[in-house]
């Protein structure tokens, strides 16, 4: 989006002088602070450059741990990967979700204590460990507001979201959110007979194609055991800034139960059992069930489930 546009081939090597991190920061605040970037090889030159950038970012109150200007310029990953993600955080993540909190009269938006343990108390303790305890706190905060934004949204589809993990390797939450926006762009039905692989697909090309969503996953990113985290935080937070008409419109009545469209019943074809598996979900989304169903009787269109243990 700069003017003229900057492209980033090697995040690690490109970020080393500072131009492309000063040119990020003053996208997103809308701040000038291109005319302080000093174009050098020379590496005290360089060091200077990024140490403008975090102090810009020190001084938007963006916590910042352990990440120095010489870091950066020895294209440290770790570290430059921790301040992409912090940036992410808040001029993304922690923006978006500010909102929800505030079109929200729910408390349980708020994963921290109010009162005199909240966030605000003690500004003045310069500690790193009080520093780091904020960060995590704003970073929870934030994901906990975005997962019940997601929840949400995608419950009345039969889908239960619980984390931002594993839930999402089907590919149906992601489709699911994609629905919440527009239900004509996708058939929940169609989606529970097709592999995570389809869904994960058809999620990320229909995002990207139909609603603008930029495609920053591949379904392999998803389809492991322990699907990143942050890459799915960051995924998701641009549904909700694309289409911020949808950030309070479920929070007027917090404690109002939204109905679910449908229950939806799936065996799974399994050529080597005579029994196949249903996929139940609780009306309340507070539990799902996978139960043993013979074959040879049709599979019930609807389930009652009971919540005694018999």
């Amino acid at each position: 989006q700069c003017k003229p546009p900057l492209k980033v081939k090697d995040l690690f090597i490109d970020i080393q002088d500072g131009k492309i991190l000063m040119a990020l920061l003053e996208v997103l605040s809308g701040q000038k602070l291109m005319h302080e970037y000093k174009s050098s090889t020379h590496r005290i030159f360089r060091l200077n450059n990024i140490a403008k950038a975090l102090k810009f970012l020190e001084d938007s109150n963006v916590k910042l741990v352990s990440i120095d200007a010489a870091e950066i310029a020895d294209g440290n990953s770790s570290l430059v990967l921790g301040l992409i993600w912090n940036i992410i955080l808040f001029f993304q993540i922690k923006e978006l979700t500010g909102n929800l909190n505030r079109n929200s009269s729910s408390s349980s938006l708020s994963s921290g204590p109010s009162g005199p343990e909240s966030d605000t108390s003690h500004p003045s303790t310069p500690s790193m460990e009080r520093s780091m305890s904020v960060t995590v706190k704003d970073q929870r905060k934030a994901i906990r507001a975005l997962l019940i934004w997601v929840q949400r949204k995608t419950r009345k589809y039969g889908v239960a979201v619980q984390d931002f993990a594993s839930s999402w390797r089907s590919g149906l939450a992601f489709l699911a959110v994609i629905k919440a926006i527009d239900c004509t762009l996708v058939d929940m039905k169609q989606a529970l007979e097709k592999s995570a692989r389809e869904n994960l697909e058809d999620a990320f090309s229909i995002a990207q194609n139909k609603l603008g969503v930029p495609r920053l996953l591949e379904p392999e990113d998803i389809m492991v055991e322990s699907p990143d985290e942050q890459s799915i935080v960051t995924y998701v937070a641009q549904f909700l800034e694309h289409f911020p008409e949808l950030e309070g419109e479920d929070f007027t009545d917090p404690d109002k139960e939204l109905p679910i469209e449908s229950t939806y019943v799936h065996i799974k074809d399994s050529p080597s059992e005579k029994e196949g598996r249903i996929l139940i979900l609780s009306e309340s989304q507070e539990s799902m069930y996978t139960v043993n169903h013979e074959r040879s009787y049709p599979a019930p269109p609807k389930v009652h489930i009971h919540d005694t243990p018999e």
